[in-house]
């Protein structure tokens, strides 16, 4: 490992150390009552013995399911959706209004919708998790396709390359950066509405044992699974962006990084 990443694990160890030291400072000194802000350290024996139960192990999994099918899903739409509007003719100009109508619309507001469609199923994660991650993905590539260099794009058609091959050999590497960058913030968003799903909805997962931990006023148990959800995050992101060097390791960004 080279000595600027060693500095970047020491730094963020002494940060994490120091954040779990202030937590259990503020919850041991009584600036927060116990009962509602548990220290640390009952939160990890709470963390342990949730990790020795079964059940928490099955709403893990419900959880990842949810997350892993709705983001295949909705990173697959988004980008054949992306690839389609971009290349045919006029079709970006006639979706743009539709587009940007139903993109701000919060994915939470259409769970009465899931709810009555579908009620505490697993399709009701899928479809809030797919609706909130598609458009992460579609907008990166609509915005790859637009930076496609119009010169390379003209010497592929002098070349007589046809739309396919202009496809794979000019738009498809230019916007492959751009699609990286929106399965990683889709991949993130996947989390947060699986999690809310299973938590406001009442779906099998770790937010369904967030919220019975809540109503049970099991609190160190609540912060537990929480912080579990947190790690979670963490690993995701630390994988997509695995995978993101990877795919770009051409890339003048990601050689830029090793360089460095």
């Amino acid at each position: 490992m080279s000595k600027p990443a060693l500095t970047d694990l020491a730094l963020g160890s002494a940060g994490l150390v120091g954040f779990l030291a202030l937590w259990e400072a503020l919850s041991r000194s009584g600036v927060a009552s116990e009962d509602y802000f548990p220290p640390f350290t009952r939160v990890a024996d709470a963390l342990v013995n949730e990790l020795g139960d079964q059940a928490f192990w099955t709403a893990l999994g419900d959880t990842l399911t949810g997350w892993a099918l709705g983001l295949v899903i909705a990173v697959t739409a988004g980008i054949l959706a992306g690839g389609v509007i971009s290349v045919v003719p006029y079709l970006r100009e006639a979706t743009a209004s539709t587009i940007e109508f139903l993109r701000p619309i919060p994915s939470v507001a259409l769970i009465p919708l899931a709810v009555l469609l579908y009620g505490t199923e697993l399709r009701s994660v899928l479809l809030l998790v797919v609706y909130a991650s598609f458009w992460q993905v579609l907008i990166q590539v609509l915005y790859g396709v637009r930076d496609v260099d119009p010169v390379a794009e003209e010497t592929a058609r002098s070349y007589g390359l046809g739309t396919w091959a202009r496809v794979r050999h000019v738009l498809w590497p230019t916007a492959l950066p751009y699609v990286m960058t929106g399965v990683r913030l889709a991949a993130a968003v996947a989390l947060i509405l699986a999690v809310t799903a299973e938590l406001v909805i009442g779906a099998p997962g770790l937010g369904q044992r967030i919220a019975v931990a809540q109503t049970s006023q099991a609190v160190p148990e609540m912060y537990a699974l929480v912080v579990v959800t947190g790690m979670l995050g963490l690993l995701i992101n630390v994988g997509a962006r695995t995978v993101e060097r990877r795919a770009l390791a051409w890339h003048q960004s990601v050689r830029g990084e090793v360089v460095v």
